[in-house]
């Protein structure tokens, strides 16, 4: 049991981080290897604003997502549009929003050494212990998860039942076929590239309670959110999920029974088998 719990928690993690990349990836069709960055941005700003004025990362999260929601459309209205505008194919765009977040995470890494410095950081918030089925368990773990919990609900309705939220889902299926019916695919691009990076700030923010960062850890967070989303299947926020807890049950099982040194190896495994047998994600659809 204390495995299973232990593997949700960290599973609850990894939805909170990898939703971000699903938005903008599935949506506005944007592969933004710069999304770990995002998320060591938004924990930063938790650390310094806890360490400065005590305010709790819980709430800073009110501060973090519209800062974040608004540095994000600005990088696509400015750096990424115009990359959507001249693709001739989703292949081209692909390739060059690697290549430009690629970069673009450098820079934001550069800027984070020079305003917070190099060295690691990390706080004591909600460090305490907390019984659960007799086993003893991190508070801010456990506020973590449901955190996650609450945000990815709160995602997933939205998307399912708001008039927005459709329309982002039929931009996600066929942009071609979003224009068809009125549906304004730039503006709306935008606006899921900005709520993607809104997200994964606040995954930072969150995450930030537990666990040690520095300037140069975006990159770790990166290839976890993209091996759940294609995982889950892309533009898919229930698949992202399911992936996310999937992952981090299998990454604890493997730590706790064999080896921790192996849970990097683990995640790589399960993307590989993924490619293999579905390479379009557990709850993707096949292409036509």
């Amino acid at each position: 049991m204390d495995i299973i719990i232990t593997g949700l928690f960290l599973g609850g993690t990894y939805a909170l981080i990898a939703m971000g990349l699903n938005l903008q990836y599935g949506v506005a069709r944007i592969m933004n290897l710069a999304n770990g960055e995002m998320l060591v941005v938004g924990a930063f700003t938790a650390f310094a604003l806890y360490s400065g004025a005590a305010v709790s990362p819980f709430l800073t999260i009110f501060i973090v997502a519209p800062v974040a929601y608004l540095l994000n459309w600005l990088i696509y209205r400015i750096m990424l549009r115009p990359l959507v505008t001249r693709a001739k194919s989703r292949g081209m765009l692909e390739q060059d929003a690697i290549l430009t977040t690629f970069g673009l995470s450098f820079v934001m890494v550069g800027l984070m050494i020079w305003v917070f410095g190099g060295d690691y950081f990390s706080y004591s918030y909600l460090a305490r212990p907390v019984v659960l089925f007799g086993d003893n368990y991190g508070l801010n773990r456990l506020s973590a998860f449901i955190g996650a919990v609450i945000l990815c609900t709160a995602l997933y309705i939205w998307l399912n039942h708001s008039r927005a939220g459709m329309a982002i889902r039929a931009v996600a299926v066929s942009p071609k076929s979003a224009r068809l019916v009125g549906i304004d695919v730039p503006k709306l691009s935008a606006r899921a590239f900005a709520l993607g990076g809104a997200v994964t700030a606040v995954g930072g923010a969150v995450i930030s309670t537990f666990l040690t960062l520095d300037a140069s850890t975006g990159v770790l967070f990166t290839m976890k959110a993209l091996i759940i989303v294609i995982m889950g299947g892309v533009g898919d926020v229930r698949g992202t999920i399911v992936a996310a807890l999937v992952l981090g049950v299998g990454e604890t099982l493997v730590a706790s029974l064999i080896d921790p040194g192996l849970t990097l190896a683990t995640a790589y495994a399960l993307f590989i088998l993924i490619l293999l047998f579905r390479p379009q994600g557990l709850f993707g659809r096949k292409s036509a």
